[in-house]
């Protein structure tokens, strides 16, 4: 995630890749990051703490205490402090950093490698409206950015966070339709994929509810309504609302703990 935001904000020109900075104590890692983006790595983060503005959490969640344990006493208030680490409060950041420092917690998801990203953001108590605008600007050259409370970045994690998981699993099985009606594997792919884009687009752009998009395409007696009856008898609907709750609380959980 961390090298999808770089190759982002250097696309679109929001940063010059010298002054992109990267940290990470395997040298695969740092190589890897060199090689993409081009900019300046260190393999200690505390040397990048000292030559770096704005910071970038990119770890997971159980190594969070154990950074911000090593930064910590270099961050000030001159820092802007943004976490993509998923399910850490900005409250748990800041007990680790010294009185007004500047956090904003960040919630993307995978498709920001293509500068197709679903995010959500959520700023701490130190934060102002320009760090807030600074933030939506970075995650915008990767796609979609809102500000929300920081309570609802739990449902955005169960939602958008996991939710290109659910749509590759929902492209893999109408491929899996295909291919049982008839086409081949690398067609009915395609086509799987491209109906998912082309569906959400028509959301996005047209600005109608998708309930009402979908009775457009449910003419009376049709073969979709047939096939929507089928998913309702399987339960489509109520597994993909679950599938976000269970993993908005699991995000609840790692908050906790």
């Amino acid at each position: 995630m961390a090298t999808a935001l770089a190759q982002g904000v250097l696309r679109v020109g929001l940063v010059e890749s010298k002054r992109l900075l990267g940290s990470d104590p395997l040298p695969a890692a740092r190589e890897a990051f060199l090689r993409t983006t081009g900019g300046k790595v260190f393999a200690a983060n505390a040397e990048l703490v000292r030559e770096a503005g704005v910071l970038i959490l990119a770890v997971k969640p159980e190594q969070v205490s154990g950074l911000l344990e090593e930064i910590g006493p270099g961050i000030t208030s001159d820092h802007l402090v943004i976490s993509i680490v998923a399910g850490v409060t900005t409250r748990r950041i800041e007990a680790h950093l010294s009185s007004g420092s500047r956090v904003i917690r960040v919630m993307p998801n995978t498709p920001a490698v293509i500068g197709a990203s679903a995010t959500a953001y959520a700023l701490g108590q130190s934060a102002g409206a320009e760090d807030g605008q600074r933030v939506r600007e970075l995650f915008e050259a990767v796609g979609v950015a809102v500000e929300v409370k920081e309570s609802l970045l739990d449902a955005v994690t169960g939602l958008s966070g996991s939710g290109p998981a659910y749509a590759y699993l929902m492209i893999e099985a109408l491929s899996d339709g295909g291919v049982a009606a008839g086409l081949p594997r690398e067609i009915a792919t395609r086509l799987a994929a491209q109906t998912l884009l082309g569906a959400s687009r028509l959301v996005l752009e047209s600005g109608q509810h998708p309930g009402a998009l979908k009775d457009m395409v449910a003419s009376p007696g049709g073969t979709t309504i047939d096939g929507l009856h089928e998913l309702e008898r399987g339960g489509v609907r109520a597994a993909l609302i679950n599938a976000v709750r269970a993993a908005a609380e699991k995000s609840r959980r790692l908050a906790e703990g």
